[in-house]
């Protein structure tokens, strides 16, 4: 699918909030785990596993390309970083597209 100029000066637009929407939640619930009962240092670890984790998710971190924008959404999408109506801005074709691979 050839990706539009409008969806893809779109996607670079949103994709900032998204992330850092993500970012937030994944913020609050280190706190949870760091508020949680236990060993501090097992805290700390556990933490440190945990970012080292999801600092490599597309939630954080994401190489931006128009030839892999419709995987990339797909990919936001079912790691619940997105959903299906955070694109109704987008074209029509690339929801149906982005859907055709959510159900293939």
């Amino acid at each position: 699918m050839e990706i539009s100029k409008s969806d893809w000066k779109l996607f670079r637009a949103r994709i900032a909030e998204w992330q850092e929407n993500y970012m937030e939640r994944l913020v609050k619930e280190y706190i949870d785990m760091l508020n949680g009962t236990g060993n501090a240092s097992d805290k700390f670890w556990e933490l440190e596993e945990r970012i080292k984790k999801d600092k490599k998710h597309p939630g954080v971190m994401l190489e931006l390309s128009k030839g892999n924008m419709i995987f990339d959404i797909v990919a936001l999408i079912n790691s619940g970083v997105i959903t299906a109506a955070d694109l109704e801005v987008f074209s029509d074709e690339l929801r149906e597209s982005v859907d055709f691979l959510l159900h293939r």
